[in-house]
């Protein structure tokens, strides 16, 4: 019995990231000899266990053989006789096909060092497009490890259009799918990822509202980057300096889906796009499978992204109006989400990188004195019924005003 530590902790350790999770892979063994040792069986569709003190994973080495189509439909075979070199070759990418033995020792017969020195994502066999998933874990490996510089090897980049082609996505799904992309929207350039489906054709498939962005035309005054889908690739990694917060980076994401549904002989323009994407949002999110939080959010985002961004020219009642629809007297903290998603909106733009965004600060401001009118002091004046909301409605109208006369003087 044989224990190596595989796959992230050696590639990570290697590049000298931080180490969140170990995994090992038992080679000369069998499951009843691991269970006689303590060890406790997780694994459904292959032997993985928990080392029985330190609760990590520990899978006895196996090969795979493809029997269907899809990321499932493996039939595994582990076994005494299964060698660490075979483990390792099933294995998606040569960065990820290194062991490492209790003395410090690498197993490495893929040249996985190599390409981590040398900054390239590379499969390590023909039978990386056994599995469609893979597609999108080659793109979340560019995104994750972009700031070193990794690229995905052509060869590697043609298997993946390869099975792009075939239709091999269609396979996934839908919570693997977007399993992928949130960890994907989690990284440093969650962009590569998305950039890196579309280079391999993979993007329309399970996401078509997005990827119909590219080649739909923006104002150049106000876009010097033309293109919608290159504003939105630079929204998102603006959104990345803003916030870690998931839904802020899906709302970025999609807070011009409806950009895509204008009639192109409107072009440039696109009045009317922010209430028009809430319908491709929702497609998207079903199709995905996307969190009510997110969504929410998103929808949030497309439909008032151009009210926040005109706040100076909005007259206080309607930016009152503006707070009721969003709700922000009882979700003040998605109505902030959402002003940030804003800001990056307005700073993913060439040229617009490190403005100011001065209208986040007034919408705060004049929120904050909106927020202090008091409805006991309102009641205490003999108001009651409607005209309780009325008057809150006026001295929230006026404190907005305030705020406003005094950022103009």
């Amino acid at each position: 019995m044989q224990t190596y530590l595989v796959g992230g902790a050696v590639r990570d350790t290697l590049l000298g990231r931080t180490v969140k999770d170990r995994d090992w892979v038992v080679v000369g063994t069998t499951e009843d000899e691991m269970l006689s040792k303590g060890y406790i069986r997780v694994g459904s569709d292959f032997p993985v266990f928990l080392h029985p003190d330190t609760r990590e994973e520990h899978a006895l080495a196996r090969t795979e053989r493809k029997q269907g189509r899809g990321y499932t439909g493996f039939e595994c075979h582990a076994d005494t006789d299964v060698t660490l070199e075979q483990d390792l070759l099933r294995r998606d990418l040569t960065i990820n096909a290194i062991a490492q033995a209790p003395d410090g020792t690498l197993v490495d017969p893929y040249g996985g060092k190599a390409d981590l020195e040398q900054r390239v994502l590379r499969h390590v066999s023909d039978a990386f497009i056994e599995d469609p998933l893979r597609v999108l874990r080659v793109a979340r490996f560019a995104a994750r490890y972009h700031q070193y510089g990794f690229t995905i090897h052509a060869d590697t980049l043609a298997l993946m259009k390869h099975m792009c082609e075939g239709g091999e996505l269609n396979d996934l799904s839908a919570e693997r799918v977007w399993q992928e992309t949130a960890k994907s929207l989690l990284e440093d350039h969650p962009e590569v990822y998305f950039e890196t489906l579309r280079a391999c054709g993979g993007l329309r498939y399970w996401f078509p509202e997005l990827d119909a962005l590219w080649g739909v035309p923006n104002p150049a005054k106000w876009h010097p980057e033309i293109d919608t889908g290159v504003h939105t690739m630079m929204v998102l990694a603006q959104a990345v300096q803003l916030s870690d917060d998931i839904d802020v980076r899906f709302a970025a994401l999609t807070h011009d889906l409806g950009k895509a549904l204008t009639p192109p002989e409107k072009w440039p323009s696109h009045h009317g796009h922010e209430k028009a994407g809430l319908t491709a949002i929702d497609a998207l999110c079903e199709r995905l499978k996307v969190p009510n939080s997110a969504q929410h959010l998103a929808r949030l985002t497309s439909e008032f992204h151009g009210h926040i961004h005109r706040a100076f020219e909005l007259k206080p009642a309607t930016l009152l109006k503006v707070f009721n629809q969003c709700d922000v007297w009882r979700r003040p903290e998605r109505f902030s989400a959402m002003l940030t998603a804003c800001k990056a909106d307005a700073r993913g733009r060439t040229g617009f990188e490190q403005d100011a965004y001065t209208q986040k600060e007034y919408v705060e401001q004049a929120l904050a004195a909106a927020n202090a009118i008091d409805v006991q002091a309102i009641i205490a004046d003999g108001f009651s019924g409607k005209g309780i909301k009325d008057e809150l409605d006026t001295r929230r109208i006026r404190a907005i005003a305030e705020v406003k006369s005094q950022r103009a003087a």
